[in-house]
């Protein structure tokens, strides 16, 4: 009788325990008052963001809130999407390697090609990075290989909380990555090399069981390799290939027809240059406005104004860093904002921007379902600024990822503590 009653408790006790999980899961949240900008429709003032279960419940003017909702009055306040930056390694890589750091953002391929290194897979969680990119309201980044393979392996798409890989990950592979005209190759040779590369993805597709008999001359990557470009070849995953110089973006574009890709140029210095031709490939530019700098001869035609040219011109923009050593893929990547800001400076409109780092990349990666925009049914990724998040001296007030807002600190605040109380014997100079 005792094993029963046992039993009968612990019952008890998980429908309990169940039952309260339910109800934390279906908190209800209301931001009320603020100037609302779904991104997906006009902007709402006066408006409401209803959370519900860690979904966006409701967005309007006139939303019903229902009792026992926590309030958060944003009256005066900007109202968001969370922030979308689709060019990080945030999470792979921190401090030396020499010194005990650590950079898993780069596999090491075989002739340049690495395309089934799946880079998210190496994400730290506890990264110190990822706090203060969340609290400056990037809800949203694209983890991808960094630089210096030609093809570097795939990308994914994750929200910034959560304590795994696994809770993180709004979908992954989304894009392979690669690069053109950086590396220690003739430009020529590297062309060479991804045709090749690409069309042997193709024959292998063709000719699997052949492949498996041996009756198939060597190809240029290895089975797993030629694996993780067969989507790419089909057509279905988009590649984003790294290129700066006016030419080096016509090459892949002309790579990109040959061979059906679906192609995103990242990086694109001088893809002002030939905006036309972008435009009526219908291919999506992923570029930063905080630089006009040349680092190299590839960007010898970099402009501020690109981002603007390039959007009156017909293209698919998203903001993304270009600060080059200041580290804007990693430690600096909450400066997307600030990228956003000074596209809107040199020409582009503060509409177009906002859904530059919003709704516009989460389309081109294929999780516009799930974030990049207030809309019913979407992950509630909201963030409630000061002002115009775009201005420098404007702060996220709350962040929102699916719901939860994570007030963890960061190590720039406690730092900021530490050094607030002056020592007993400090004396001023």
């Amino acid at each position: 009788m005792r094993a029963i009653t046992m039993t009968r408790a612990a019952v008890r006790g998980l429908v309990c325990m169940l039952a309260c999980a339910a109800t934390a899961g279906a908190q209800t949240i209301a931001i009320t008052g603020g100037t609302v900008y779904p991104v997906s429709g006009p902007k709402i003032e006066h408006g409401t963001v209803l959370i519900t279960n860690g979904k966006v419940a409701a967005v309007g003017a006139n939303v019903t809130i229902p009792a026992g909702a926590t309030r958060i009055d944003a009256t005066g306040k900007w109202v968001t999407p969370g922030l979308f930056n689709a060019a990080t390694t945030l999470g792979l890589a921190e401090g030396n390697p020499g010194s005990g750091g650590y950079n898993d953002s780069h596999a090491k391929g075989e002739k340049g090609v690495s395309a089934s290194f799946n880079a998210w897979e190496g994400i730290n969680p506890a990264s110190t990075f990822i706090p203060p990119t969340r609290k400056d309201g990037i809800t949203t980044v694209m983890v991808a290989p960094s630089r210096g393979n030609l093809i570097g392996g795939r990308a994914a798409v994750i929200d910034l909380n959560g304590e795994s890989v696994a809770s993180m990950l709004v979908k992954g592979p989304i894009a392979m990555v690669a690069e053109l005209g950086e590396g220690g190759e003739a430009r020529a040779e590297t062309f060479a090399h991804l045709r090749e590369v690409l069309s042997d993805a193709k024959v292998y597709g063709l000719r699997k069981a052949a492949y498996d008999n041996g009756a198939v001359r060597a190809l240029a990557a290895s089975r797993e390799d030629l694996e993780a470009l067969a989507p790419v070849v089909a057509g279905t995953m988009p590649i984003i290939i790294s290129a700066n110089r006016a030419s080096d973006i016509r090459a892949a574009l002309g790579i990109a027809k040959q061979f059906g890709l679906k192609l995103v140029i990242e990086g694109g210095a001088e893809a002002w240059e030939a905006a036309k031709e972008i435009a009526a490939a219908h291919v999506p530019v992923m570029a930063g406005a905080m630089n006009n700098i040349p680092g190299s001869f590839s960007t010898l035609g970099h402009r501020q104004e690109n981002l603007a040219l390039l959007k009156a011109a017909g293209v698919q923009v998203i903001i993304v860093g270009d600060g080059g050593g200041l580290g804007e893929d990693n430690y600096n990547a909450r400066n997307v904002r600030y990228e956003a800001g000074n596209a809107v400076a040199y020409g582009m409109t503060w509409d177009d921007a906002l859904k530059a780092v919003t709704l516009v990349p989460a389309e081109v990666l294929g999780v516009s379902d799930r974030v990049g925009s207030l809309q019913i049914g979407k992950e509630a990724d909201v963030v409630v600024w000061s002002g115009d998040p775009f201005e420098f001296a404007t702060v996220a007030e709350h962040v929102y990822v699916r719901g939860v807002e994570n007030l963890e600190r960061t190590r720039q605040e406690e730092l900021t503590d530490r050094y607030k109380t002056k020592p007993p014997a400090y004396k001023k100079p």
